[in-house]
C-alpha cells in the first residue's frame, strides 16, 4: 500500500463545519422567549380564526341565561347580557393584537425617523425634535393617551392613534443614540466623502445598523399598547359596545365581582396578561439573542 494511501486513511476526518443558526432556532434555545413566542402564536391564531373558534355569536344576548357560571354549554360562563364570554374573549383577541399592530407601526414609523434625524443634523432642528419627546415623556403614558383619545372622540381608531403617539418618544430616543454612535464610523464618513445623500445613508447604513434594538423595543411596544388600549377601554374612552375588547370586557363586569361572578373578568384578565407576558418575553429574547456581548456570556 502506498504511502499516500496510509496517510489518507490514518489521517482524521475534518468536522463538518458548523451551520449558522438562524435567528428563530436561538429564540427557540431560549427557554423564555420560547414561552412567549407561543403565547404570541396561539393568540395569533385565536384572532385570526376567531370566527371559526367561537362556539356561539358574540354579540347575541339571552337574557334568561345571563350571569352563567362557567359550565359544558357556556365553558367561560355568560356576562349580564347573556353573552357567550370564551366567544368574547376570543373575538377580543382580534381587536387587542390589531391595536398593538397599528399603535406600534406609527410609534415607529414616526419616532424612528423623527430620531434619526435629529442625531444626524444635531444643532437647532436636533435640539427642537428632542425636547418635544421630553415634554412627551413628562406625563405618565396613561394620562397622556386619555388626553389625546378624549381630544380625538372616543372610539377604537382614536385609542390606536393615542397609543402609537404615546409610544413615539422611545423609538426617537432610541434611534437617536443609535445614530449618534454610528454617525462618526469610517463607513459613514467615507459615504459623505463620496458624495452619498443624507437621506441614502440614514436609510441604507444607519438604520439597518440600528434595527436591532429597534426590533426589540417594537416588541416590548406590543405588549404596553396591548395594556394601554385596554385600559382605555377600559375607562370608557376606547371600544364601544357592543365590540367584544378585554379591557372593556372587565369594565363591564367589575361591579359584578362583589356578588361573585368572578369570571366576567378573570378570562378577559387573563388574555391581557398572557399576551402582555408573551410580548414582554420575546422582547428580552430578542434582546439576547441579538446582542453579542449577551449571548457570548451565556
Amino acid at each position: 500500500m502506498s504511502t499516500a494511501a496510509h496517510s489518507a486513511q490514518g489521517s482524521p476526518a475534518k468536522p463538518a463545519p458548523a451551520k449558522p443558526r438562524t435567528l428563530l432556532s436561538l429564540l427557540l434555545h431560549n427557554r423564555l422567549a420560547a414561552i412567549g413566542l407561543t403565547f404570541i402564536l396561539i393568540w395569533t391564531v385565536v384572532a385570526i380564526f376567531a370566527p371559526w373558534l367561537a362556539p356561539h355569536d358574540p354579540f347575541v344576548t339571552d337574557m334568561a341565561n345571563k350571569l352563567q357560571p362557567p359550565s359544558g354549554s357556556h365553558w367561560f360562563g355568560t356576562d349580564n347580557f347573556g353573552r357567550d364570554i370564551l366567544s368574547r374573549v376570543l373575538y377580543g383577541a382580534r381587536i387587542s393584537i390589531w391595536t398593538g399592530l397599528i399603535a406600534v407601526s406609527i410609534s415607529f414609523l414616526i419616532g424612528m425617523p423623527l430620531g434619526g434625524i435629529a442625531a444626524y443634523y444635531g444643532g437647532r432642528t436636533g435640539t427642537i425634535i428632542m425636547r418635544v419627546m421630553d415634554v412627551l415623556l413628562s406625563f405618565p403614558s396613561l394620562v397622556l393617551s386619555m388626553a389625546i383619545a378624549a381630544s380625538i372622540g372616543a372610539g377604537l381608531s382614536s385609542a390606536m392613534i393615542a397609543v402609537g403617539i404615546v409610544g413615539i418618544p422611545e423609538f426617537a430616543r432610541l434611534m437617536f443614540g443609535q445614530t449618534v454612535s454610528l454617525r462618526e464610523k469610517e463607513y459613514i464618513e467615507a459615504s459623505r466623502a463620496i458624495g452619498v445623500k443624507d437621506r441614502v445613508i440614514l436609510y441604507r447604513h444607519i438604520l439597518p445598523n440600528a434595527l436591532a434594538p429597534l426590533m426589540v423595543q417594537a416588541t416590548l411596544g406590543m405588549g404596553f399598547a396591548i395594556l394601554t388600549a385596554s385600559s382605555l377601554s377600559f375607562l370608557g374612552l376606547g371600544v364601544r359596545p357592543p365590540i367584544a375588547e378585554w379591557g372593556a370586557m372587565i369594565s363591564e363586569g367589575r361591579e359584578y365581582i362583589i356578588s361573585g361572578q368572578w369570571w366576567l373578568v378573570t378570562f378577559p384578565g387573563l388574555g391581557i396578561a398572557t399576551s402582555i407576558l408573551g410580548f414582554n418575553l420575546l422582547g428580552d429574547g430578542f434582546r439576547d439573542v441579538l446582542d453579542p456581548r449577551l449571548r457570548s456570556g451565556k
